[in-house]
């Protein structure tokens, strides 16, 4: 039996063209600025994000983290949405590492965060307070079922950021889905962010890597950054060489997954105990709700028909879709939810 993987698209593999590409990869001492692959990546991410540079590190977690520490100092205050991945998912590295605290701004269902809520959080220069020194974003947002910030969206608060002197970091693992699903050029979602940073290991299909963009001095310092927390891959070329073929090939394809998942969303509406509403599902993030009783059984009976998904918390159940699940894998995952859900609810 095959397996249908849907715990993140984190579980694509590289492709023949990224495998190939690796294996010829010229490469060199990137910490030295050397790998003629590494670079090449750079100014791909920089022209994709409109920025004037960028630096490849290994992971969005480590990305996003550079980012904190290049923009903060210890003691500083920095604004997140309440479910966002920094801090949901990062294990703290912000606070452990960079000694800043994370104060958390709602998210509304739709990822966005109110300007109002976020001009009430900013400190002011009171001697007994934090001063605030960054606010984060984050486009798609992954908990919030792959919501898109549109352009307006990010111009509203870069507006009030702006009036306050507060840079704006965009965690941007999956910002190419969001261009993607709004018909828009990535520089649109990104111009008036102060840096950025996006995944190549997730939609995108490459094995390893992230890219941290913003401005020439930011990167200089991002850099610095990056080899204290041990991120100087030496000869990266070789993992750099698949990100090259992920930019210049898999972006327009991530329209696929986004209807793979709309698909999703839409048989299993019509599961019983399965509540979600399909129409809110923009990207290739399906978060539902099991209403019929305990997730981890609903998680195992799905595991045992072969296919693997996961959740963020509480009732709720995610599925990614991505490159290496097409619409025959759709069919099979609504087919064994339907088998499980009956089989939990006791339905013939």
């Amino acid at each position: 039996m095959g397996i249908v993987e849907l715990r993140s698209d984190t579980f694509t593999k590289p492709n023949a063209e990224m495998r190939e590409a690796m294996a010829r990869a010229d490469v060199g001492d990137d910490v030295y600025g050397e790998d003629p692959t590494v670079n090449h990546l750079e100014e791909l991410a920089a022209w994709h994000t409109g920025k004037e540079e960028a630096v490849f590190t290994p992971s969005g977690t480590m990305s996003n983290l550079i980012a904190i520490l290049s923009w903060t100092r210890p003691g500083d205050e920095i604004m997140v949405g309440s479910e966002s991945h920094i801090f949901w998912n990062e294990v703290g590295g912000a606070s452990a590492l960079g000694g800043v605290l994370m104060r958390t701004i709602p998210n509304e269902n739709s990822g966005r965060i109110n300007t109002d809520d976020i001009s009430v959080a900013i400190r002011g220069s009171n001697i007994h307070q934090p001063p605030t020194r960054l606010l984060c974003l984050e486009n798609t947002h992954n908990r919030c079922s792959g919501a898109v910030l549109t352009p307006l969206d990010t111009q509203r608060i870069a507006d009030l950021m702006g009036s306050k002197d507060i840079p704006i970091h965009l965690d941007g693992a999956r910002i190419f889905n969001a261009a993607v699903a709004l018909k828009l050029p990535t520089q649109s979602l990104t111009e008036r962010v102060d840096s950025v940073s996006f995944c190549l290991s997730k939609g995108l299909g490459a094995p390893v890597g992230s890219l941290l963009c913003g401005t020439s001095d930011f990167i200089r310092r991002a850099r610095k950054w990056r080899k204290m927390l041990g991120g100087g891959m030496r000869q990266a070329g070789v993992l750099a060489a698949a990100g090259v073929v992920a930019l210049n090939t898999m972006i327009e394809r991530l329209a696929d997954d986004h209807v793979n998942a709309h698909a999703l969303a839409s048989g299993l509406a019509k599961v019983p105990g399965i509540h979600v509403d399909p129409s809110t599902i923009c990207t290739n993030i399906v978060i539902f709700k099991w209403t019929a009783g305990d997730v981890s059984i609903f998680l195992e009976k799905l595991a045992s028909h072969g296919v693997m998904a996961g959740s963020p918390g509480g009732q709720f159940v995610r599925m990614v879709t991505h490159a290496d699940v097409g619409m025959d894998d759709v069919e099979a995952t609504i087919s064994a939810a339907t088998s499980v859900a009956n089989a939990l609810t006791n339905k013939p």
